[in-house]
């Protein structure tokens, strides 16, 4: 089954002034930024960059001081609300034992917090490191699930941390869940009004193409069977997107890395392959990162697009075949952003179009922080693939672009 509507790609080369390629890293978006720690690439890394999609530019953020982390690979990196949570992915397995594996990063301030301090109530369990789970935002909790804990192999706990008073709880592990997805690693999970998905990944020895819906209200794990989708599956990413779940790349092993889009759809429980426009193939991926961006992405950004005359900045996405040279061919296919009227507008690296004044007069002058935050807010949809093998490191990250001609 192949989902109405195709996709485009398109390369955003990056400069020297940007991360190097790297895979097993994390990512997430906040505010119109997409942020980028650690990973591997001929060794481990430790380092915190921030990209701004409005200017196209990376800078690189503090990972000093003792409450920032070390080198880490295959963790998690969710925000709410002006934190980003890091969780698992050390390497140093005695010396995870007495460290807890979490750390919380000021947005605003640029700075990591000693989250540690801050008054909760006495706990005597708490996660040990992994590698390789899942983590999401549900209202005010982030939920891991799984992962590869040294020693013990695949985990099954499923864990909540309550961050207003930073306290973990245990929803179900152990013996306690026989009937969930079971002990796993590098599979992927989205939140969705209420519940969370989570897809393929590692069981044991043997890649996985399952989905499984775990419900908030009901806390109960439900097996979704579906006649067509994904193949077995691990390394992968996913993201919520408008009314369903958007996975790619992946593969049964890190040799055989595929480049397949997969849409879900919550309210048919149905899987769609989405296809690609002529001359814009998607890389062939795996252990990267996707990020989304605009207001049909789950990106908790937490603030609303501001009105114009009561109403949303009218951006709107469109692809279509237009004979762009710049683009390679005279059947290249062109990014546009569409509104009321049609000023000139300045075309940047990449396909997509702002029709703003102040970000067409960005080469030249700097943008208030007024206008960078209206531009922010009024992204159109796109999706950021970052990173993954195959990897070009030492050289810069990879990244590619995606929007569905739905948007």
């Amino acid at each position: 089954m192949t989902h109405a509507g195709p996709c485009l790609w398109t390369l955003l080369p990056q400069g020297p002034r940007s991360p190097s390629d790297r895979y097993k890293h994390a990512c997430c978006s906040y505010d119109g930024h997409v942020y980028v720690l650690g990973g591997r690439a001929s060794g481990c890394l430790g380092d915190l960059w921030r990209y701004s999609v409005v200017c196209n530019e990376w800078a690189e953020l503090s990972c000093n001081g003792d409450a920032a982390p070390e080198e880490l690979e295959e963790h998690s990196m969710v925000a709410h609300e002006g934190l980003l949570y890091v969780f698992g992915g050390m390497l140093d397995s005695a010396y995870s034992k007495w460290r807890h594996p979490l750390w919380v990063f000021d947005v605003a301030k640029e700075k990591w917090l000693h989250w540690q301090r801050k008054p909760r109530p006495h706990q005597t369990r708490v996660p040990a490191n992994r590698k390789g789970h899942s983590a999401v935002i549900m209202s005010s909790a982030m939920l891991v699930y799984g992962g590869f804990v040294d020693m013990k192999g695949s985990s099954q706990d499923f864990w909540s941390l309550d961050l207003g008073t930073m306290t973990w709880s245990l929803l179900s592990g152990g013996q306690q869940s026989p009937g969930g997805p079971g002990p796993r690693h590098s599979h992927s999970a989205v939140a969705h009004l209420g519940c969370m998905y989570l897809f393929g990944g590692l069981k044991g020895l043997r890649e996985q193409r399952d989905l499984w819906r775990w419900s908030s209200t009901t806390s109960s794990w439900t097996s979704i069977r579906t006649w067509a989708g994904p193949p077995r599956l691990v390394g992968h990413s996913a993201v919520a997107y408008k009314n369903s779940m958007l996975l790619f790349g992946g593969g049964e092993s890190q040799n055989s890395p595929k480049n397949c889009l997969w849409r879900y759809d919550f309210s048919t429980q149905s899987w769609g392959q989405v296809a690609f426009l002529p001359g814009s193939a998607p890389p062939e991926k795996i252990y990267h990162c996707c990020a989304g961006l605009g207001p049909s992405y789950r990106s908790g950004s937490g603030r609303p697009p501001k009105l114009v005359d009561g109403r949303t900045r009218p951006f709107k996405n469109k692809c279509f075949p237009a004979p762009l040279t710049f683009l390679g061919s005279e059947g290249a296919i062109e990014l546009q952003t569409l509104g009321p009227a049609r000023p000139p507008s300045t075309r940047m690296e990449t396909c997509l179009t702002f029709e703003n004044k102040a970000f067409r007069r960005q080469r030249d002058d700097e943008l208030t922080d007024e206008e960078d935050e209206d531009l922010i807010r009024h992204l159109p949809d796109l999706l950021l693939v970052l990173g993954g093998r195959p990897s070009s490191a030492p050289g810069p990250i990879a990244m590619w672009q995606m929007t569905l001609t739905d948007s």
